[in-house]
């Protein structure tokens, strides 16, 4: 159930997707009529079920069918969606899904794309996959880009930065991805061969951007990842650009920004990167806001962030949120799981 949605250019900002009572409407075919546009509907699925706790609205909201697309496997359904939930506020009771932005497209036949950046505020009372509960509060951003239509999520992609949760709660990255492998060992499963449906798809779907926003964000992405590239990321990037990236990794300004990147290309010197989604969403001023959701196909043949090369066939999921002022990036936050990456290269290690 793959889907292509084309550009589009919003002017909902995240102040007004909070304020139901706004008088201008957005057509929207198929959903309630409660709600004002369609930033206003991700939005308010994301805090009934999150901050009130209806976690049943996820089998309302969710397609009986859907396809949940992750790093840690594709996952299917309502039920499935309504289940990780409940798990996870049993590890993080008090877990919050705050929205930062919703950067959205249209397909212009009644389906929307969401690119919802999220940020979550939690404390660790339950066993999670590191390990026992360790009490401490942890704070994480997700993207979660969903496909909807009708009033449903009909298809998400799920990018959750899952090293910054292990880190915070005070368990090693590398040793919990090795403890996870040899698990899947035991129970006679692979995370390389649960993702490689996915790398094979990595490639034979590519959007290219329209916007000029938008242009520059994915010449950006594309040169951050090739070797032979990569100096020429100033000419995206404003000279006071902020970026994160997943665990905790974050740069101000050019020489920290390619800092950064060469731990990736060292570890991944050849990626084939394919780019699945664009939207543009105008911010304040001249600013526009844009989302890539991108995959990478790659093996780890380099030594760099993840250690000795392993010759692992690696699939990386991951979304990026730009802000774009004058023609060049001012912010980027990039996630992806690392966990679930650090897991790819165990797996090999252990076969």
């Amino acid at each position: 159930m793959t889907s292509k949605p084309i550009t589009h250019v919003a002017t909902t900002d995240i102040r007004e997707m909070m304020n139901p009572g706004s008088e201008r409407r957005m057509d929207l075919p198929g959903f309630d009529p409660e709600f004002v546009d369609f930033p206003h509907y991700i939005i308010r699925i994301t805090e009934r079920i999150w901050h009130d706790r209806d976690v049943d609205l996820c089998l309302a909201y969710y397609a009986e069918d859907c396809a949940i697309h992750t790093m840690s496997g594709p996952l299917v359904g309502a039920k499935t969606v309504r289940d990780n939930t409940l798990q996870t506020l049993e590890a993080f009771p008090d877990r919050r899904l705050d929205g930062d932005n919703v950067i959205w497209s249209s397909d212009g036949r009644g389906t929307f794309h969401s690119s919802h950046l999220i940020t979550s505020k939690m404390t660790n009372l339950g066993t999670t996959e590191f390990g026992p509960p360790t009490g401490r509060r942890v704070q994480v951003q997700t993207i979660a880009d969903c496909l909807c239509k009708e009033n449903k999520v009909i298809e998400e992609w799920l990018v959750r930065d899952h090293g910054s949760i292990c880190v915070q709660l005070g368990f090693d990255l590398e040793q919990s991805a090795i403890q996870l492998a040899e698990k899947d060992k035991q129970d006679g499963c692979s995370l390389i061969d649960a993702l490689s449906s996915a790398r094979e798809t990595v490639g034979s779907f590519d959007v290219t951007p329209k916007g000029e926003a938008s242009t520059v964000a994915a010449k950006a992405l594309r040169a951050s990842w090739d070797p032979k590239a990569l100096d020429h990321c100033p000419e995206f990037y404003d000279f006071r650009a902020r970026v994160q990236y997943p665990t905790g990794r974050s740069s101000y300004g050019h020489d920290q920004y390619n800092d950064i990147m060469k731990q990736f290309v060292g570890a991944f010197p050849k990626v084939n990167l394919s780019i699945n989604h664009v939207a543009e969403t105008p911010y304040l001023g001249d600013a526009v806001d844009v989302a890539l959701r991108w995959s990478i196909r790659t093996a780890h043949d380099g030594h760099g962030a993840y250690g000795r090369a392993t010759g692992a066939p690696i699939y990386i999921l991951g979304v990026s949120h730009y802000r774009v002022m004058n023609g060049r990036i001012r912010e980027e936050t990039t996630i992806w799981d690392d966990v679930a990456l650090h897991r790819q290269i165990a797996t090999a290690r252990l076969s």
